[in-house]
C-alpha cells in the first residue's frame, strides 16, 4: 500500500478543551516519508514537533508532547484522525498549544482531511508488524497488543459502577473509522467535573463538546451517537495514542477499561520493540567486527545468575538497557500478588520505600558484577545517603529502575547514583555504596 498525504492545503478554527484558547489548526501537505509534523506559529522559531511516546510529558484526560520549550496538548483525536483515514504524511500548523475540540469526537478532523482530499504517493507505508504478545495492566485496567494481519481493537469500557459497561470489536480501516468511530464523542463522569477544574482543565469544556454521565443519566445537548458511544471513544483515543508510536499499527489490541496513561505505556512498549530492530542490524554489524561486543540487556536468567537473592526478595524482572559498563535500566513489574501488599496496607497497597531501595541496590549490584571479576563473589549492599521518596508506588505500576557508577574502589567497593520512576515520574532516588566479598565469607 502507497503512503498517502493532502493534495491541498486546509483549515479549520475553534476553541481549545483544556486551555479554553482560540485556535486555528492548519493542515498542509508533506513529501513521502515526511511522517506527522506538529508545527507551533506561535511560537518563535516555529518550532516542529513529530509526535512520539518518548514526548509524552503529562496523561491526565489528555496526551500532551512536548520537545524543548514546545508543548502541544490533547494530540490524541487529530492522531486519531489521521491515523484512521491512512494519511502517513503532513504538516499540522496550529498558533496556540492545543488544537481545537470542535464536538468532543474527530468527525471534524476527519471531515477536515476528506476536504483536503487524501492522495497517494509513490513510497510504499511502512507497517509495524507485533512479533509477539505484550501487555500492561494498572489496576482494574489491561491492554494487551497480539501479532495480526491487520490492525484490530476489542474494547471494553465501563466506570466504577458498572452502569455503563459497553464491548466492540473492530478491523480499523478509513471506512470502519469514519463510519464507526469518528463520531464518538468524548464523555466525563460528573463527580470528576470539580477535580479537573482544580488541575487546570478542561476550561473550555461544555455539553457542546462532551457528554457527561451522572448516575445512570446521560446529559448532553444531542442524543447519543450509538448507544454505545463511550467504548467508541475509548477506541478512538487508543487509535490516537498507538500513532504515537510513530508507524502506522498492524497488532489486535485488547483493552479493558483503557486510559491515556495505559494506552501511553503500551505504545512505549511498542516503541521499544521498534528501537530494538532498528539497531538490531547495527548490533549485528558490530558483532561480526568485534565477537567480545557485549549483551544490552539481560533476562531474568541472567539476574539470578548475577544475584543471589530469590523470591520473594529478587526485586528486578528485567535488565532492559545497558549502556557501556557504568549505566543500565532495569524494570520491575509491581504485581498485586507481592506479599507485602497483604500488610503495607490492607485496603490501601504501596510498595514500601525500603524496597525500592533495594531494587537500586539490586541493579547496582548488576552492574558492579559485570564490570569486576566477580567469579566466586557476591555483591553486598553496604550503606545509602541523600534518599528521597516523591511518589507512592502501588500495583500495576511499572516500576523503572535506572542506576549509574560513580566511583570504585578497586575490585571490591563500588558506589552509584540510583533513581526509581512510574510512567517517566520520580517515584525515589538514592546514593548506594556496596561491596564485592568472597562467597565464603557469606555463607
Amino acid at each position: 500500500m502507497k503512503q498517502r498525504t493532502l493534495a491541498r492545503e486546509v483549515s479549520i478554527k475553534g476553541s481549545a478543551l483544556h486551555t479554553g484558547d482560540a485556535v486555528t489548526l492548519t493542515m498542509k501537505p508533506a513529501p513521502a516519508n515526511t511522517g506527522i509534523v506538529f508545527k507551533r506559529m506561535d511560537l518563535s522559531g516555529e518550532p516542529e514537533l513529530r509526535p512520539r511516546v518518548d514526548q509524552v510529558t503529562d496523561l491526565v484526560r489528555a496526551t500532551t508532547i512536548q520537545s524543548g520549550h514546545a508543548k502541544i496538548h490533547t494530540v490524541e483525536h487529530v492522531l486519531s484522525a489521521l491515523h484512521g483515514c491512512g494519511v502517513d504524511n503532513v504538516i499540522v500548523e496550529m498558533d496556540a498549544s492545543e488544537p481545537p475540540i470542535m464536538d468532543g469526537s474527530a468527525r471534524p478532523f476527519v471531515a477536515l482531511i476528506q476536504q483536503g482530499k487524501p492522495v497517494e504517493q509513490d513510497a510504499e507505508r511502512v507497517y509495524f508488524h507485533l512479533d509477539a504478545p505484550i501487555s500492561v495492566t494498572r489496576g482494574n485496567s489491561s491492554i494487551i497488543a497480539l501479532p495480526s494481519e491487520e490492525f484490530k481493537i476489542s474494547c471494553t469500557s465501563a466506570d466504577d459502577r458498572g452502569i455503563h459497561t459497553q464491548f466492540l470489536s473492530l478491523t480499523i480501516d478509513p471506512e470502519s473509522y469514519t463510519n464507526e468511530i469518528a463520531a464518538a464523542r468524548t464523555f466525563t463522569i460528573y463527580e470528576d467535573i470539580e477535580e479537573l477544574l482544580k488541575l487546570g482543565k478542561i476550561r473550555g469544556g461544555s455539553l457542546d463538546c462532551a457528554v457527561v454521565i451522572r448516575g445512570d443519566k446521560i446529559i448532553s445537548k444531542e442524543p447519543l451517537r450509538f448507544k454505545d458511544e463511550f467504548v467508541r471513544h475509548k477506541m478512538l483515543d487508543i487509535i490516537g495514542d498507538v500513532m504515537l508510536l510513530g508507524l502506522p499499527l498492524k497488532a489486535h489490541i485488547v483493552a479493558t477499561r483503557p486510559g491515556h496513561a495505559i494506552n501511553a505505556e503500551l505504545t512505549k512498549l511498542l516503541f521499544a520493540k521498534l528501537q530494538a530492530r532498528k539497531d538490531a542490524p547495527k548490533k549485528k554489524e558490530r558483532a561480526a567486527a568485534d565477537p567480545a561486543v557485549e549483551e544490552t540487556s539481560i533476562d531474568i536468567r541472567g539476574i539470578l545468575e548475577a544475584l543471589p537473592h530469590r523470591y520473594p526478595f529478587l526485586m528486578l524482572d528485567r535488565v532492559v538497557e545497558l549502556k557501556g559498563a557504568d549505566e543500565l535500566t532495569a524494570l520491575k513489574n509491581v504485581s498485586f500478588n507481592e506479599p507485602y501488599f497483604q500488610g503495607h496496607y490492607p485496603g490501601n497497597p504501596v510498595m514500601p520505600g525500603v524496597l525500592q531501595i533495594e531494587a537500586m541496590a539490586q541493579a547496582a549490584g548488576v552492574l558492579m558484577m559485570r564490570r569486576m571479576s566477580t567469579e566466586g563473589k557476591t555483591a553486598l549492599f553496604m550503606s545509602c545517603d541523600k534518599v528521597k521518596f516523591r511518589r507512592a508506588v502501588r500495583p500495576g505500576d511499572q516500576l523503572m529502575i535506572h542506576v549509574r557508577m560513580t566511583k570504585s574502589r578497586g575490585n571490591k567497593i563500588g558506589m552509584a547514583e540510583g533513581e526509581c520512576t512510574v510512567n517517566g515520574q520520580v517515584t525515589s532516588s538514592a546514593d548506594l555504596m556496596f561491596a564485592l566479598v568472597d562467597n565464603s565469607e557469606v555463607n
